[in-house]
């Protein structure tokens, strides 16, 4: 499965391949193992030195990843977009600037709003669009900083499963 992530107006932005490890009431789960090479726009491919799973969600507008132990800072990386489409062989959303992190020791961040508020001006974001991403922020921020599901003991047992195939 290719996933592919754009800015507003189309301009490229991430593009990789994982594999469709399932899916379950959350949505769609993949994995991405050590070794993924990824390529932001036309930028040289960079090839990620831990393992992840992807979530693509049944419901809402964010792509979540799940880092493996090998990452250096992250244990969650969640971007804020368009509602995901997925169709034959491909996953496309539009990246929406603002992601919410989770680090090794539990806590949880919002990052990228000055992008974000940067973005609305020179990309002309629509008022639904802010609002959207806004309100997905917001509940990331929460779900995550409490563990619901499936950012607790149902995205450990994908990355789990994931890592003990390797």
């Amino acid at each position: 499965m290719e996933l592919r992530f754009t800015k507003w107006g189309g301009k490229r932005h991430w593009r990789f391949l994982a594999e469709p490890l399932g899916s379950d009431g959350f949505g769609w789960w993949y994995g991405c193992p050590r070794g993924t090479s990824m390529r932001r726009g036309f930028e040289e491919p960079v090839v990620a030195d831990y393992d992840f799973i992807v979530l693509v969600p049944a419901d809402g507008a964010f792509v979540a990843s799940f880092n493996g132990p090998s990452h250096p800072n992250l244990s969650m990386y969640v971007d804020v977009t368009s509602v995901p489409v997925r169709e034959e062989g491909v996953v496309e959303a539009v990246d929406l600037d603002l992601d919410v992190v989770r680090l090794w020791d539990g806590s949880v961040r919002l990052l990228d709003e000055d992008e974000f508020e940067e973005h609305q001006v020179l990309y002309g974001y629509p008022a639904e669009v802010i609002d959207q991403a806004r309100a997905t922020a917001d509940e990331l921020l929460d779900r995550i900083g409490w563990r619901q599901e499936p950012f607790g003991a149902v995205g450990d047992a994908w990355l789990a499963r994931f890592l003990d195939a390797r």
